[in-house]
């Protein structure tokens, strides 16, 4: 059967301006990184994917080395874009990035405008795309002029392969003088994804070079952030409390940087059982308080959430509902999380 998206899609979710521009992002996004590759279940991921755009999630996260194998969630994103979402291209914001490992040699990785512009271009192969929404900086090149990562964001704008340039994995100092090429050259960075969550929060911590942290320089640029990882891999939810579900990200020993079972010390457990105990009370689970505890920051566009199925994607969702925190909650979890 063909998919087709219900009339109701937008009744219930909420959308944030990103930064100063004229996107308004969903609450929650969908990320790609895990769980679309080619030994998932095709039939999961579609339902998947069919669930969050009938709930109001109109924007899907992508990398170009997402998978595994590096390449397959853009290759079966597109194979669903092309049979289920085409008709529906104007609704929804699109996003790739390219930075990390792709292909041998000196031009497979890093910054280089080489790298960058090819990537993009196999990127928008892959997905059968003419153009993405976003197109990221995955990582700063400690080894390429800033300048030429930036000139080729620039570059892919002006070539109508991307609308908007964004940056991600960036610390502020970098963060700055990235927004501040862009700016020069014309074409704004829209949009900064770092990682951040209860557990990860170095994205408060001043930066020493501008004496700010990353979510200050964001706000004071109107550039949008869009955070990943706010359940630390699963971390964040109660799925570990008691021992490793095989079908969990540590059970099934995914490769790309996920969770490894090295991540699961004792005192981590302990203050997840302790933030459980308050989400309980909240009449949240634990994965939603931990995504509320983010949206309640207005300078946050939106929470990149990852899901192995419609109802865990469903479950991350209905966090909205409940953003409002008392002081002595936020006493109580700051407390905790020491």
């Amino acid at each position: 059967m063909s998919y087709s998206a219900i009339d109701n899609r937008y009744a219930e979710m909420q959308y944030r301006r990103c930064g100063n521009s004229g996107i308004q992002l969903p609450s929650i996004s969908l990320g790609l990184w895990q769980n679309f590759g080619e030994e998932d279940d095709a039939h999961v991921f579609r339902e998947t994917l069919h669930t969050a755009f009938d709930n109001g999630v109109t924007h899907f996260d992508l990398a170009n080395n997402y998978g595994p194998p590096a390449g397959g969630a853009e290759i079966n994103f597109g194979k669903i874009y092309r049979e289920d979402f085409k008709p529906y291209r104007d609704e929804i914001i699109i996003s790739t990035k390219a930075g990390f490992y792709m292909w041998p040699g000196p031009y497979g990785e890093w910054g280089s405008k080489k790298y960058l512009v090819s990537s993009l271009d196999q990127s928008l192969k892959r997905m059968g795309l003419e153009y993405v929404d976003i197109f990221y900086h995955h990582r700063p090149d400690p080894n390429t002029p800033l300048e030429e990562s930036m000139m080729a964001l620039d570059l892919v704008v002006r070539q109508g392969k991307a609308l908007y340039a964004g940056i991600s994995n960036y610390p502020a100092d970098k963060a700055v003088a990235a927004f501040k090429i862009l700016k020069d050259l014309g074409t704004p960075c829209l949009i900064h994804q770092p990682r951040y969550s209860m557990l990860d929060r170095w994205v408060e911590h001043p930066n020493e070079a501008v004496q700010k942290n990353l979510l200050e320089v964001v706000d004071e640029n109107g550039v949008g952030l869009i955070v990943f990882s706010p359940l630390a891999q699963g971390l964040l939810t109660d799925k570990y409390l008691k021992g490793i579900p095989a079908n969990s990200r540590i059970g099934r020993q995914l490769p790309n940087g996920a969770l490894t079972e090295k991540n699961l010390d004792q005192i981590s457990i302990q203050k997840v059982s302790a933030l459980n105990d308050m989400a309980l009370q909240r009449h949240q689970t634990m994965a939603q308080m931990a995504i509320a505890w983010l949206l309640k920051d207005k300078r946050i566009s939106s929470v990149l959430v990852g899901a192995s199925s419609s109802a865990q994607l469903l479950n991350s969702i209905t966090s909205i509902k409940n953003i409002d925190f008392s002081d002595e909650e936020l006493k109580n979890i700051e407390e905790i999380l020491k």
